[in-house]
Formats: structure tokens, C-alpha cells, sequence
């Protein structure tokens, strides 16, 4: 129970799904309620798929690449690591990918599903949680079921953006979407930390 609750908050974290209401009231501030609706939920699962895909074969691509696990733990470590610095020293998820929607009648998949709720630090993070040298069939099946109840909490929040704007405040998603930062930094740390462990246990 406490590896579920640790990785959903991880999920959490990495996902931001309150990062993403100010970026979906932007992308949807010219449509009507019933169009908004169909845009959370379709964003939402259209993020969920793209996420499952890296989970199933994400492994595969690294594998037909010869990287070794002590690489990807590396490697994926400094990459979420820099993901988490832009979250936390940058414009922040919302202002950033605000300033990238410019066709507003494509963005269920651009912003929204993707960099929005699938982003790139979103990708690599489930593909760490589901490394077939570490993670047994059925605990990479608990991730990918996890990782659907995430998105689906932010298709609810997505739903009820301009409730949660109006309650919360665009600065106050802002300084949560940063506190979600550090969260992964400290993450990532561990991960090159425990890639680096590793290498040298194995060279010695």
C-alpha cells in the first residue's frame, strides 16, 4: 500500500495535473462548455495512451539499443532532473505552455494531451517505473493502472478548471507546480545516484 501511495504522489508530481488548468482554460477560452468538456476528456485519455505506449514499449526501444539499466537510470535521472528545474526556476508549466497554443482549434492534442498532461519528464518518468530489470509484469501492470487514476483525476480537475482557477489563483497553481518540482528533483537525484551505485559496484 505505501509503494501505491508513494507512486501515485511521484505520478502526481511528475503530471502536475494542476499545472494543467490555466494551460486548458487558455487553449479552450474561445469554446463553448459542451466543446471544453469533449476537449478535458479526449486530452486526458489521448495523454494516457501516449503514456501507456512508452510504458509498453519504451523498454523495448532502449533494449534494441543496447543501453545497459545503469545508463537509463542515469541518463533518465539527468533528464527528469532538468525537467524539474525548468518546473522550478522557469516560467512554471502554465505560463510556458501557454505561450505555445497558436491554433485554437487543435488543442486537444497540442498543448493540452501533450506537453501539458504527457510531457516529457511524464514519459520518461513511467518508463522508469516500469523497467522490466527491476519491476515484475504485475507491478508494471499496478504502474500503468496508477497512471491511468492520475490522469483520470486530471480529467476532473480539467472539468472543473475555472472552479479551481477562481479557488486556487493562477500564482497559487504556479508555487504548487514548483513545490511538484522539487518533489521530482529529488527524485531524479536518486535515480543517478542509484545508476551511479551500480556502475562502480559492478566495475569493482
Amino acid at each position: 500500500m505505501k509503494d501505491i501511495l508513494t507512486t501515485i504522489f511521484f505520478l502526481i508530481a511528475v503530471i502536475d495535473p494542476l499545472g494543467s488548468v490555466p494551460v486548458y482554460l487558455e487553449a479552450t477560452k474561445q469554446f463553448d462548455k459542451k466543446l471544453k468538456t469533449k476537449v478535458a476528456i479526449r486530452a486526458s485519455f489521448v495523454a494516457f495512451f501516449i503514456l501507456l505506449f512508452f510504458i509498453v514499449i519504451g523498454q523495448l526501444i532502449l533494449e534494441g539499443m543496447e543501453v545497459s539499466l545503469d545508463a537509463f537510470q542515469i541518463s533518465g535521472g539527468v533528464i527528469l532532473f532538468l525537467f524539474a528545474l525548468t518546473m522550478i526556476f522557469g516560467d512554471g508549466k502554465p505560463g510556458s505552455e501557454k505561450q505555445i497554443i497558436n491554433d485554437y482549434k487543435h488543442v486537444t492534442i497540442f498543448p493540452v494531451a501533450i506537453p501539458s498532461i504527457a510531457s516529457p519528464g511524464a514519459i520518461m518518468a513511467v518508463v522508469l517505473l516500469t523497467d522490466n530489470h527491476l519491476y515484475t509484469v504485475q507491478q508494471q501492470a499496478t504502474t500503468a493502472v496508477l497512471v491511468l487514476v492520475v490522469i483520470i483525476i486530471t480529467m476532473f480537475l480539467l472539468l472543473a478548471a475555472s472552479v479551481v482557477q477562481r479557488k486556487i489563483g493562477e500564482y497559487g497553481i504556479t508555487v504548487i507546480s514548483k513545490v511538484m518540482g522539487l518533489i521530482l528533483a529529488a527524485y531524479a537525484v536518486q535515480s543517478i545516484l542509484a545508476g551511479l551505485k551500480d556502475f562502480f559496484t559492478v566495475l569493482h
